[in-house]
């Protein structure tokens, strides 16, 4: 028996050598140290197809894409010229290409892996290459269109740039080790340890690879392996907080001294940390303790996604077993525009109120969280006033639109739909709607879902019919021809299930009309502005750029939209915290 038992515990043991033994050593997840405060990385690559329908989407974004780096490059042309000319050479290089060709171009392997992780703070990410020369000549064409090469120097063998912001105290380096790329974002007075570690010269003592945070958080969370996030605020938010990250010192520093030379503040008061900061931020952390997030499904039709949040157990408790009674949140909308959005009043003024009275009891002793304690105090207040009718009877609201049209310059945009107000005394709401609006003083329901006509007199601004109908947990109404058949099913739809939040539903044609509005919007403010700057000819082309700018992202915006299927969504709490997903289809 026991011979037995040591020829198992030996294959067993063979068997986890032999996945250890496969972990590829030099994979970007390796050089993660384990403790980092957050980061997005694959754990496998996507299949050709899928690829292929990605990139296809992302070269139909690119133009908008541009359009916002080109403003963003001529925002910063007078603040910061140096950042400026780079984001410019970094538009060069894409400008004019897919995201395919400008990955062959710099070298880049679009079937490799990648990570982004933080080191500290300080931001690195590193990636594998194809053509190690490729990279490097990028990087030399880089330093063409910027004006000036970056510095260089040696490390451990490794010759790597080098940018430096005096402004921010900061430094932009970039390597090639291997066949990676590494960039960082360090102070600019980074120790050799500290460089060591970003380049991978040496290894964190215990590394995300080994750890299997990762692969643990998609198990749990049904996240597919292509890129899979976490931020760790309970490592994230007392590192900022307390004074002991070198990069927000780093940006801390810089920005005293500039407060100095403007004031003659001292320097050395302005980086004094209170020792209630790394307290008071670690309290904040046991509240949202880590956020997370990864694809559920993704093919050339389907882009799912998973966000979670983390909560403290008296947060979910309060709402991951709550059913609101709100017609329409228990089940998925259907309509081109629908949306159900939960507001349990009652519950939501008893948590907000406890939350208000724990900072009331302890308040934040940090100086810079001194404006928390005052918002809570408001927060207290109005979950006090929230208690009067009809805001303390909420439940929740629903919109499902049937179409949505545009208006002109000058008028409102036509729709039809239905809009739904959750209450537990919905004949209390009307009561007050009608003391409110004295056309609606004659109007009788009953609790049946029968529709009725609003007065003409009510509805001649919106130039087309309106009927209302009440349930017994909403009030509800009809606009535009036909609609008022549909109330009874909307006031009778499914109420929602345990932990349901909200849910949303969008057809690719009706976003399609909202893209359409603002253009239309957007291009009418540009004419006004236009128009009062016709004195002013400087002013005149600024603005005609900027409109020209935002024409180009409207026309990608449009062009992504008339791909689009359809768009949906939700929100629930579990309880392990919030959950809110999404899905979008592709034609």
């Amino acid at each position: 028996m026991r011979s037995t038992t040591r020829i198992a515990a030996l294959g067993f043991a063979g068997v986890l050598l032999a996945a250890c033994h496969h972990k590829d050593k030099d994979a970007p997840l390796a050089f993660v140290p384990a403790d980092t405060p957050y980061v997005v990385a694959n754990l496998d690559v996507l299949d050709d197809d899928t690829r292929k329908a990605l990139l296809a989407q992302a070269d139909a974004q690119l133009p908008a894409e541009m359009a916002q780096l080109r403003s963003t490059a001529d925002d910063l042309a007078e603040k910061d010229p140096d950042a400026s000319r780079l984001l410019k050479a970094i538009i060069a290089e894409l400008d004019g290409k897919t995201i395919e060709a400008f990955a062959q171009n710099a070298g880049l392997n679009m079937k490799g892996r990648s990570a982004f992780y933080g080191l500290g703070l300080s931001p690195v990410v590193r990636f594998e290459l194809i053509d190690a020369k490729a990279f490097e000549a990028f990087v030399g064409r880089l330093e063409a269109a910027y004006g000036k090469p970056f510095e260089t120097a040696t490390l451990g063998g490794v010759n790597y740039r080098r940018h430096v912001s005096a402004e921010a105290g900061m430094q932009v380096v970039m390597a090639v080790v291997g066949k990676q790329a590494v960039a960082a974002l360090l102070p600019s007075d980074a120790p050799e340890t500290t460089l060591r570690l970003a380049f991978g010269l040496d290894r964190p003592a215990k590394n995300l690879q080994d750890d299997g945070r990762l692969e643990k958080l998609a198990k749990a969370k049904d996240y597919q392996p292509w890129a899979i996030g976490q931020v760790d605020l309970v490592r994230l938010l007392p590192l900022a907080a307390s004074g002991k990250d070198p990069m927000f010192n780093a940006l801390i520093k810089a920005r005293a001294e500039a407060e100095s030379a403007k004031t003659g503040e001292p320097v050395a008061n302005q980086l004094k940390v209170s020792p209630a900061c790394e307290a008071d931020a670690a309290r904040i952390a046991a509240r949202v303790p880590s956020l997370s997030f990864g694809y559920t499904k993704l093919d050339e039709k389907h882009q799912d996604i998973r966000w979670d949040v983390a909560l403290a157990d008296d947060i979910t408790k309060a709402f991951s077993g709550l059913k609101v009674e709100l017609p329409g949140l228990g089940a998925a909308g259907t309509a081109p525009f629908d949306i159900s959005l939960a507001v349990p009043m009652v519950q939501m003024r008893a948590f907000w109120s406890a939350q208000a009275d724990a900072v009331a009891a302890k308040p934040f002793a940090c100086p810079s969280l001194a404006e928390l304690n005052e918002s809570f105090a408001k927060i207290g207040l109005m979950s006090q006033q929230a208690a009067v009718p009809p805001v303390g009877d909420l439940l929740g609201a629903r919109v499902a639109l049937d179409s949505f049209e545009p208006g002109s310059n000058d008028s409102m945009p036509k729709f039809s739909g239905r809009i739904l107000i959750g209450t537990s005394n919905p004949a209390g709401l009307l009561a007050m709607a009608q003391m409110a609006m004295s056309g609606l003083q004659q109007l009788k329901l009953t609790a049946d879902g029968k529709p009725v006509a609003l007065p003409p007199e009510v509805i001649a601004p919106l130039g087309t019919p309106v009927w209302a109908a009440m349930g017994p947990k909403a009030l509800a109404l009809a606009v535009g021809p036909g609609e008022d058949s549909k109330l009874g099913e909307l006031l009778s739809a499914p109420s929602g299930d345990a932990g349901r939040l909200g849910r949303l539903h969008l057809s690719g044609e009706m976003y399609q009309a909202w893209v359409k509005a603002m253009a239309q919007k957007a291009e009418h403010i540009a004419e006004l502005t236009a128009q009062a700057d016709s004195d002013d000819p400087e002013a005149q082309a600024t603005a005609k750029a900027t409109a020209e700018r935002s024409k180009q992202q409207f026309e990608s915006m449009q062009a992504q939209a008339a791909r689009i299927k359809t768009l949906s969504g939700d929100a629930h709490m579990e309880s392990g915290g919030l959950v809110v997903t999404s899905q979008t289809e592709l034609k």
